[in-house]
């Protein structure tokens, strides 16, 4: 129980016996450093129900806590604001209760609650995991973690979108310009193979584009070279640009492009003139035969979709364990979509969607606020809104325990999901209320935005190498590597490496768009994974040293705690409410910078209060077990952000 539960009743008991008034609630807030105390009582929204000077109502109330509550040891009243001291009693009492609790501020799940299930990963399986895929994995997995911490039962699942056109390029590519090759005649992980076919398939498609544009311009590719170099130059000015150029040319060209892309209303580019041609090539024509020949079970069509997938789990299974996530269950777009299907036809039925003239079947949610949105294409395949249907009524007819879902994927897609949801309670399904999702912002690199499509992506298993070989450099240029064995030295570098990575990216609140710098999260100095796993490391070096036996369980309370032990004790009883707090907004934020908070108290505690040359022993055994406890909540917050400690560093 935190200070301000445990001093409500005490205040509202005050409240009462004093002014003879019931207050429910009030409102606290930590005391400011400048003054003496503990905790702050703001006085003045009691104003509302008591009449009175503030400072006179902070008086009365402070006299009363002091004769009639223990754990108050003085107070003083500055203007509205009534600050409490606690006794040292209270926070020794508090630490006995809790320091052997190796799971303190942790729960277990709680009986006949409704579980959650937590999405996220779900790939595509024409490429490889990259860096955006791992701030996905990492914030999926650490939520899933933090609820089950606040006491909720949880299933961590993911989809994996396993068709489709993109699929498709890179089963055409491989047929066009395989010859056979595979992961193992390569050397290379199947879903980095794959990936290759996908940035070949549009490699050649952009080739046919350069083809076709070639020929819109009659050979004068020139002028549409010089265009395009100018596309992000002021409109006015391009169109200048671009008739002075023109008038040098023949009258033909210069006709041909106004016709095409409207130049003198230059809302129409050339990139859109570019975007739409690559959807008319003969390649992606036969991308979309390929498809639909899929759907309709072709069995040379399958065996190459079976195949080609088949690599890519290998590929998948080999990063996630490298990453350290894991699933309690697997979804298959490919299964799923044949549900979505099926519920779209009864949707139909039932008015909530509708059908076109051209036979594609929409949602009309513009009452709703929203938009149209289509849920089946013309030719009668599906779309993404027709899978994700499916997947979720799948998931719940699987786990009838489950009351809620959270869909870990990127902020791009929030109003995707704001009609998957509202579909889903159309069709319904009452647990479509406890539907949410974790929308969370891109990350960049100092170099700029990464691009699958032409190969330009940061591989996820190339980072986590080379997160490690980072750590290994910058641990060998300190020195601090003596009797290590080299595998013992490996698996450090992949300890800190791992968790400098995790930590940088879990430590930002979710919504917000990250900048990655692999050297900066990587500092062994500042708030960084590395920084809090060596303060770790250096509390075990204690323990080792001070050889006390924990199995012994008294620790004397009669002493005077020093101001920075008082300090790191009130930050240890926080854990538990930030473990909730974090639950609540599926935020692994808030664990990562407490534990930062927590980190510097304790080093400001060991910087300033000599732990193993304490003046008595019992003030040694406390502060020894004061540091244990620390070192505690570290793994334990560490490990609901999926980062290792090590013990020595």
């Amino acid at each position: 129980m935190n200070l301000e539960n445990a001093l409500s009743k005490h205040f509202k008991k005050a409240v009462k016996s004093i002014f003879n008034v019931d207050v429910e609630s009030f409102e606290f807030q930590a005391t400011r450093r400048e003054f003496t105390g503990d905790l702050t009582l703001v006085v003045f929204p009691l104003l509302k129900v008591l009449k009175g000077n503030p400072v006179t109502i902070g008086e009365q109330i402070g006299n009363y806590l002091i004769e009639n509550v223990d754990e108050v040891k003085s107070f003083n009243v500055i203007k509205g604001f009534l600050n409490i001291e606690i006794a040292d009693s209270y926070y020794l009492k508090q630490f006995e209760s809790l320091k052997n609790d190796s799971s303190y501020g942790l729960k277990t799940p709680t009986a006949n609650e409704k579980a959650v299930m937590v999405e996220y990963s779900s790939p595509n399986t024409n490429k490889p995991l990259h860096l955006g895929h791992i701030r996905n994995n990492l914030l999926g997995y650490s939520v899933a973690e933090i609820l089950k911490a606040s006491g909720k039962k949880v299933y961590k699942t993911q989809i994996i979108n396993d068709r489709g056109i993109h699929i498709c390029k890179s089963m055409l590519a491989y047929e066009r310009f395989g010859n056979g090759e595979t992961p193992q005649s390569a050397g290379i992980k199947g879903d980095k193979l794959v990936g290759n076919y996908y940035v070949i398939f549009e490699r050649k498609n952009n080739e046919e584009v350069t083809v076709i544009l070639e020929d819109i311009f009659d050979n004068d590719f020139l002028i549409y070279k010089h265009l395009q170099t100018r596309m992000s130059t002021e409109v006015n000015d391009l169109k200048a640009q671009f008739d002075e150029y023109t008038s040098m040319k023949n009258v033909k060209a210069k006709k041909s492009i106004h016709e095409l892309v409207k130049i003198s209303d230059f809302e129409k580019s050339f990139s859109e003139l570019k975007s739409k041609l690559k959807k008319e090539t003969n390649l992606m024509q036969e991308a979309q035969q390929m498809l639909q020949k899929w759907e309709a079970g072709d069995k040379e069509t399958v065996a190459l979709w079976e195949q080609m997938n088949g690599w890519v789990y290998e590929g998948f299974d080999e990063t996630y364990k490298n990453l350290g996530v894991d699933f309690d269950k697997l979804y298959y777009e490919s299964e799923t979509y044949l549900l979505g299907k099926e519920f779209v036809a009864e949707g139909l039925k039932k008015g909530v969607f509708y059908k076109k003239e051209d036979g594609s079947v929409w949602c009309d949610l513009t009452e709703d606020g929203l938009d149209e949105k289509i849920v089946l294409r013309s030719d009668g395949t599906a779309v993404y809104m027709t899978q994700d249907i499916g997947t979720a009524i799948q998931r719940a007819k699987d786990f009838p325990d489950v009351g809620g879902m959270v869909y870990t994927v990127g902020n791009e897609q929030e109003y995707h999901f704001k009609v998957l949801f509202l579909i889903i309670q159309k069709l319904g399904f009452e647990w479509a209320k406890n539907l949410y999702h974790l929308s969370y912002g891109m990350v960049d690199l100092p170099s700029g935005k990464m691009k699958s499509r032409e190969g330009t992506v940061v591989d996820a298993d190339d980072l986590i190498d080379e997160m490690a070989k980072t750590a290994g450099q910058i641990s060998q240029e300190l020195g601090k590597l003596e009797g290590y064995s080299e595998a013992e030295k490996q698996d450090l570098y992949k300890t800190i490496g791992l968790g400098a990575l995790k930590y940088y990216i879990l430590k930002v609140d979710p919504r917000k768009r990250i900048l990655f710098d692999p050297k900066e999260s990587i500092d062994f100095q500042g708030n960084t994974g590395p920084f809090i796993q060596y303060t770790y490391a250096r509390i075990q070096s204690i323990l080792r040293k001070a050889d006390i036996n924990f199995s012994e369980n008294s620790i004397a309370n009669n002493f005077s705690l020093h101001e920075k032990e008082k300090e790191l004790l009130k930050m240890i009883l926080q854990f538990p409410e930030i473990v909730q707090n974090a639950a609540d907004s599926y935020s692994p934020a808030l664990i990562a910078n407490y534990t930062y908070d927590l980190v510097k108290e304790f080093n400001s505690f060991y910087q300033n209060v000599s732990i193993l040359g304490a003046d008595t022993e019992s003030e040694k055994k406390f502060r020894v077990r004061l540091s244990a406890t620390v070192a505690n909540i570290i793994k334990n917050a560490f490990r609901l952000m999926g980062i290792d400690v090590p013990d020595r560093m």
